[in-house]
C-alpha cells in the first residue's frame, strides 16, 4: 500500500483544491450549483481519487485511478477557461491556475507511464 501523502502530485492536488474553494467564494452566488459546484467536485477529485488509488493493492488499478485523476485535472482546466471567459477571474489568474492544472497533469501522466 502506498502512502498518498508522500507523493507531490497529491500535495499539489490538494492545495490547488482550496485555492479553487477560495476562489470560487467570489463567483456571483447565481452558480453556487452550476459552475462552482462542479469545478470544486472536479478539483477535489483529483486528490480524492489518488489517495483512493494508492489504497489499491495492484499497479494496475492504481494506474486506473490515476487516469480517473488525469480526467478530473481536464474537466478544471476547462472551467478555468469558462472562469476567464465568464470575466469571473482575470487573464493573470487564469494563467496561474492553468500552470498548476498542467503541472500536475504532467505529473499524474509521469507516474502512470512509470507503472
Amino acid at each position: 500500500m502506498r502512502d498518498f501523502r508522500k507523493y507531490e502530485v497529491w500535495e499539489l492536488g490538494h492545495k490547488l483544491t482550496l485555492e479553487v474553494y477560495a476562489l470560487t467564494q467570489t463567483y456571483l452566488n447565481q452558480e453556487k450549483y452550476q459552475v462552482i459546484s462542479q469545478m470544486q467536485r472536479a478539483a477535489y477529485s483529483i486528490p480524492s481519487n489518488f489517495s483512493e488509488g494508492c489504497g489499491r493493492k495492484t499497479d494496475k488499478e492504481f494506474h486506473r485511478f490515476i487516469q480517473i485523476c488525469l480526467g478530473s485535472a481536464h474537466e478544471l482546466e476547462y472551467f478555468f477557461i469558462l472562469s476567464k471567459d465568464l470575466d469571473y477571474v482575470s487573464d493573470e489568474t487564469f494563467k496561474v491556475l492553468s500552470e498548476k492544472i498542467n503541472v500536475i497533469k504532467r505529473k499524474l501522466y509521469t507516474l502512470s507511464k512509470r507503472l
